[in-house]
């Protein structure tokens, strides 16, 4: 059975998440939303002796892409990307004047992802699942008892709808679908804060509260 190493990176003035996932036997690994420090991504994967396959994105707004080039330059890892946030991504400068400050135009993405991929690191095997809302092609990675959620559920909180893409309505049938109908012991890790889980979640979360399992 391979054995999961989970490694949380907080950076950015965002304080994003960015995520590094390896198998410890084959030391195979693939970072998920590299935002603005990639050479702190790229120490990680260096002390851990990892090699990255691949650069998962689970959204294209700027604070989860801002590292893609380095990572991608450093590594020759592919970048996946749902192709419903292509225009997010694309419009990089656009978002960062936005934010208030510059960004260059990011490389194309090598591939995209659809719902029901199923993608590989070493041994492990993660799912995509197609979790709109907070962006209209927000993905959300499940596996070995785990969700890589992105930016679409929080510790007693939700994803922001008000950025361009955004609905709310959406987002809640996105986390009524794809979330909810997993084992109360899946672990959440999202794009922000601390871990969470879905039965901490449908008891605690105010948006959720209550919430029975479909």
């Amino acid at each position: 059975m391979p054995e999961l190493v989970v490694t949380q990176l907080v950076n950015g003035r965002f304080a994003e998440n960015c995520w590094l996932l390896g198998d410890a036997e084959t030391h195979d690994a693939v970072l998920i939303d590299p935002g603005e420090e990639p050479a702190r991504f790229l120490a990680a994967v260096h002390s851990g002796g990892w090699r990255v396959n691949a650069i998962w994105l689970t959204h294209a707004h700027i604070d989860h892409v801002l590292g893609v080039p380095e990572v991608r330059n450093a590594t020759g890892a592919p970048v996946l990307l749902h192709p419903s946030d292509r225009p997010l991504y694309d419009g990089m400068p656009a978002q960062a004047q936005w934010m208030g400050f510059e960004a260059a135009k990011l490389p194309a993405p090598d591939g995209e992802m659809v719902p029901g991929d199923v993608l590989r690191v070493g041994g492990l095997r993660f799912t995509v699942r197609h979790t709109p809302g907070h962006s209209p092609g927000s993905v959300s990675f499940v596996g070995h008892g785990r969700i890589f959620g992105g930016d679409v559920l929080f510790r007693e909180s939700i994803g922001r709808t008000d950025l361009p893409g955004g609905d709310f309505f959406t987002l809640m049938r996105s986390i009524h679908a794809e979330f909810l109908v997993l084992p109360d012991a899946t672990i959440v890790h999202s794009g922000h804060g601390p871990d969470t889980t879905i039965g901490a979640e449908r008891v605690d979360n105010p948006y959720l509260a209550g919430a029975i399992r479909a």
